[in-house]
């Protein structure tokens, strides 16, 4: 049996902060994961820059609702469901993601909780544990499923190290060049391609 866990931003939507960053003309905002490895360090630095510029979760619900996945991410998931188990392991947030996760049919997501005043102002994050990513992997393989994983980013690499095969999707050349063990894929079908190998190496044994 097999798990495929895939990250969100980057791999099957858009990077909502860097969205947020284009609609406001914040260009602060648009340091990602692929910019800053440290995700506390990342979190705390664009709460500020929210609570300078007045910025809440309604507005940043206003930007995603107008998102799409990426061109072939619904195609690719409904490729994938039959073959393995999905997950999606992600450091968003429920609070934003629900328009996107629609948009995808639903699939299994974990993720984290925002701390949000009546007013909409978010004042604060909740993790669902720290290293949720490589956590969820190790679980998944405890409990005998062999676990594929696919991700883009700095804090994607814990996840893909846990994975029996990691795999990176469209990554930047720094994480590219930072963590040169994961072959690289730059479409869905490249990476249609190399669940399918790695998942018949475990057949073949």
């Amino acid at each position: 049996m097999e798990v495929v866990c895939l990250d969100l931003e980057g791999v099957l939507v858009p990077e909502v902060w860097i969205n947020v960053a284009e609609r406001t003309g914040i260009e602060a905002l648009r340091l990602t994961t692929r910019d800053i490895a440290d995700y506390d360090e990342l979190m705390t630095y664009r709460l500020g820059v929210l609570d300078k510029h007045g910025i809440g979760l309604h507005e940043i619900q206003s930007v995603i609702g107008e998102l799409t996945p990426l061109d072939g991410a619904a195609d690719f998931l409904d490729w994938l469901r039959p073959r393995f188990q999905v997950v999606i392991l992600s450091d968003t947030f429920y609070e934003f993601a629900a328009p996107l996760m629609r948009q995808l049919a639903w699939p299994t997501l974990f993720c984290h909780r925002l701390q949000v005043e009546p007013d909409g102002r978010i004042n604060g994050y909740k993790l669902r544990m720290p290293d949720q990513k490589r956590a969820c992997v190790e679980a998944f393989r405890a409990v005998n499923f062999r676990t594929l994983a696919a991700g883009d980013s700095y804090n994607d690499m814990t996840m893909l190290g846990a994975a029996d095969a990691g795999i990176l999707f469209c990554p930047p050349a720094n994480v590219v060049n930072n963590f040169p063990q994961f072959p690289v894929t730059r479409t869905y079908d490249e990476l249609r391609g190399a669940f399918t190998n790695a998942s018949e190496r475990d057949i073949r044994g």
